[in-house]
């Protein structure tokens, strides 16, 4: 039965093929099948083998949960998952970044980078949301700067430190600039 499962999940070609390539490999990786002795087995005080393992292909699926609400999904997966997430559906501009996301596949960078981008607008949204309700950021306390006082003074002061460094020189450059400008055109 356990080799009838396993030509199914691996056909009997690939596993020689990938046999051959691992004993090729053995002597280059070391530490390699350290845990291939059932004694030395480093699950095993949480681990109760039952020596039924490749029966688990047969377990019992999860209902389909029921969808309510928009939910977004890979290009390469064409059903949506039995189990997802509701807590943040897709909304506004970050919900619109979001949906030409997945147009693309997971496997480019312009899937995960657009991603990203919905992320920094979905927190500037929920900002101004949090204004419209009347709540007023905090960011000492929402930035963790309260327990970096606390717990890590002396890299939160030379963050501080450089954090004001820089912005000053950006002040002063585009304050250069400027100034150069109008001596070029006063001239």
């Amino acid at each position: 039965m356990k080799n009838v499962l396993e030509d199914i999940i691996e056909p009997p070609v690939d596993r020689k093929i990938a046999n051959r390539n691992m004993n090729d490999r053995v002597q280059d990786i070391p530490g390699w099948g350290m845990d291939a002795d059932p004694d030395n087995d480093p699950t095993y005080p949480m681990k109760h083998s039952t020596g039924a393992d490749h029966e688990r292909l047969n377990y019992v699926k999860a209902p389909q949960q029921r969808q309510n609400i928009e939910v977004l999904r890979s290009i390469e997966r064409p059903n949506i998952t039995r189990v997802f997430g509701t807590s943040t559906p897709p909304a506004g501009l970050s919900g619109a970044i979001r949906r030409y996301a997945y147009k693309f596949s997971e496997a480019t960078a312009t899937h995960w980078m657009t991603l990203i981008l919905a992320d920094r607008v979905d927190v500037i949204q929920g900002k101004l949301n949090d204004l419209k309700h009347g709540i007023f950021p905090n960011p000492w306390i929402e930035r963790g700067w309260r327990a970096e006082w606390k717990h890590n003074r002396p890299a939160f002061l030379g963050r501080m430190a450089v954090t004001t460094l820089v912005i000053t020189a950006g002040i002063l450059l585009i304050t250069r600039k400027s100034r150069g400008k109008k001596m070029l055109a006063n001239s």
